[in-house]
């Protein structure tokens, strides 16, 4: 298969037999495009054979696979996977395979890690994403997803991550910050704001000041998405926080967190780029960090998800006013 940096693509392939059509040597020709005289011949004599269809891609798969194994030695092994509930290991040395080659077997029937699957009755306990397939709204606004991540308060005089695992640093017992974050599914416009709790009066104020913020920005919020948390669920203040704006409410499908995926992605670069980007030597400090990188993340940070596009660029086609 050619490759970016591929010293012949298809294109090239049929300049190189016409020069040698023409009647020069394929030594010769071979020399000026950079390639051997055996890849030169190669090609000339799948055009010969082939014409055209003779200077494609051809796929790398093999057409044979002699050493896999067969179908009754995959069934036995699903048989025994079935009866026993072992791994790979055991089920191996029961039918005199490699445990790799079980592994790979099992694999490829998508059978369920152990882990995922109920100890006494074998069912699957834990949710699979069922496809890869991604989805985004069209404008902005149209979804926003709300989650809440908890982080450990720093000591001042800075935690674990200034002084080392090894040296005694007071930090039990200080209690957590909740980052309460919101971001528009078609923009990844993020809002987010440190709270001592996650109660329900605390997301509904959350909620308000959020809708204010895409306000501002010519965004009109018309969905909100939740994970099944209670105060999302049960608290009447963000209920109705939402409902006086005129906001549809959503909630993700139980043990599916990938459905409010792109808050969840959120958190996570919140955690490795504001929260854990350098050792702070306070609570306050990290909090006040906070406001700066959601600047940088809005306004300067490139997404692969959106095109390698900043946030604010996908607002309104980039007339947003981000303040």
């Amino acid at each position: 298969m050619s490759h970016a940096n591929a010293r012949l693509t298809p294109a090239g392939r049929l300049i190189m037999v016409q020069r040698i059509q023409s009647g020069r040597p394929a030594a010769h020709v071979a020399a000026e495009m950079g390639i051997s005289r055996q890849t030169a011949s190669r090609w000339w004599r799948r055009f010969q054979q082939q014409g055209l269809l003779g200077l494609q891609d051809r796929s790398s798969v093999a057409h044979s696979r002699p050493h896999r194994t067969g179908p009754c030695q995959e069934t036995r092994v699903r048989i025994m996977r079935e009866l026993t509930r072992r791994g790979p290991v055991f089920i191996g040395r029961k039918l005199g395979m490699h445990a790799s080659t079980i592994g790979r077997v099992l694999n490829r029937h998508g059978t369920a890690l152990l882990r995922e699957l109920d100890p006494v009755t074998g069912k699957p306990i834990r949710a699979r994403r069922s496809s890869a397939r991604r989805y985004e709204h069209e404008r902005p606004g149209s979804l926003i997803h709300i989650d809440v991540k908890k982080l450990g308060r720093i000591p001042h005089g800075g935690g674990w991550r200034a002084h080392g695992r090894s040296e005694k640093v007071r930090g039990r017992g200080i209690g957590y910050d909740y980052i309460h974050a919101a971001i528009d599914d078609h923009s990844r416009v993020a809002y987010a704001e440190i709270h001592p709790d996650e109660r329900g009066e605390t997301c509904a104020g959350f909620a308000r000041r959020a809708i204010a913020f895409y306000a501002k920005l010519g965004v009109r919020v018309q969905r909100v998405i939740t994970d099944n948390a209670f105060a999302y669920r049960h608290s009447n203040a963000f209920k109705s926080a939402l409902a006086d704006n005129g906001i549809t409410q959503k909630f993700i499908k139980p043990h599916c967190p990938w459905t409010n995926g792109k808050v969840e992605r959120l958190n996570r670069t919140l955690a490795t780029e504001w929260a854990y980007s350098r050792p702070f030597a306070s609570n306050e400090d990290r909090a006040a960090a906070l406001p700066a990188w959601l600047d940088y993340y809005n306004l300067d940070r490139a997404h692969l998800g959106i095109g390698g596009k900043t946030p604010i660029d996908r607002v309104n086609n980039g007339r947003g006013q981000y303040s």
